[in-house]
């Protein structure tokens, strides 16, 4: 009787210079060539095709990886044509993904790339690695049980703060990422929205001027004012203090968004953002104010 050979589980090594056809979303470094995974460095040098955001960038997170493979560029202001011409090739062929940065997807082009493929039965595996999100909150010291990570914040002064108050009685550690030049700005409204909530900048990650600043928002924001730090920056801020009451929890998201927003809306986005419902959350913005 003929025995059926074992399947190849994704996470099971493949002979070098040979990857099945697929998508393989590549995890690079943040910052330090040598984070690069092994795992991941096969991936680069066994794929026929390395799709990326700047294929200058990529060119030497190749060479690291010992890679000759040919680049397309792929991001967010790619036409529909490349998604689907990487499409075709991932079903007679290996495609790589990756960012100019840590893991792909993470505030990063790739979401609809993903999905389609899934769409597609196209097989999608991940050799994952470093995000300046997770290494920043590791060093920070904050609440690490709980998690939010909010990407970028609304460039504009009246959406970043719509959004902010969004997020004010969230009972999780809030990670975002920031521009230097904006890094400033942001710090004064947090501080305004969330008091003196313990928060952190972490700045080059990894890279030989990484820099790592902890205090609460009205010191972060005193301490940046005028500044405009160079490189990939990460800003955290801590959850509300754990003795706040979920009724005072209520009141503080309201109040931040009461600022910027007329009663419904405010009741709106922090009913959402906390689970209340919404006219329990009207009532109370009414009263407050009505107190003002």
């Amino acid at each position: 009787m003929r025995s059926t050979p074992p399947a190849v589980s994704p996470s099971d090594p493949l002979p070098e210079g040979r990857l099945e056809p697929g998508l393989y979303i590549v995890a690079g470094p943040i910052g330090n060539l040598e984070d690069l995974s092994p795992r991941a460095a096969r991936f680069l040098r066994q794929a026929d095709l390395v799709a990326c955001e700047d294929t200058r960038v990529t060119a030497k997170l190749l060479r690291a990886a010992g890679s000759d493979r040919p680049m397309l560029a792929y991001h967010d202001h790619s036409p529909a044509e490349v998604e689907e011409k990487l499409l075709a090739r991932m079903a007679h062929a290996a495609v790589a993904l990756v960012s100019d940065a840590g893991t792909p997807l993470v505030s990063d082009p790739g979401m609809e790339l993903v999905r389609a493929a899934r769409d597609r039965g196209i097989a999608v595996t991940t050799a994952p690695g470093p995000s300046a999100a997770i290494a920043a909150l590791s060093i920070s010291g904050l609440p690490s049980d709980r998690f939010l990570f909010a990407g970028f914040l609304p460039a504009k002064a009246a959406a970043r703060d719509k959004a902010i108050a969004g997020l004010a009685g969230v009972p999780a550690t809030l990670i975002f990422y920031e521009s230097g030049p904006r890094l400033a700005a942001t710090l004064v409204a947090l501080a305004r929205a969330f008091g003196p909530r313990q928060a952190a900048v972490a700045r080059e990650l990894t890279k030989r001027h990484e820099e790592y600043v902890g205090g609460a928002l009205d010191e972060l924001a005193a301490r940046f004012a005028g500044e405009e730090p160079k490189g990939e920056i990460v800003l955290l801020v801590g959850p509300p203090a754990a003795e706040v009451s979920s009724a005072e929890a209520l009141d503080q998201a309201l109040k931040a968004a009461l600022q910027t927003l007329p009663a419904g809306k405010a009741a709106a986005s922090v009913a959402a953002a906390l689970g209340v419902p919404r006219g329990e959350v009207y009532a109370r913005a009414l009263e407050l104010k009505g107190g003002q």
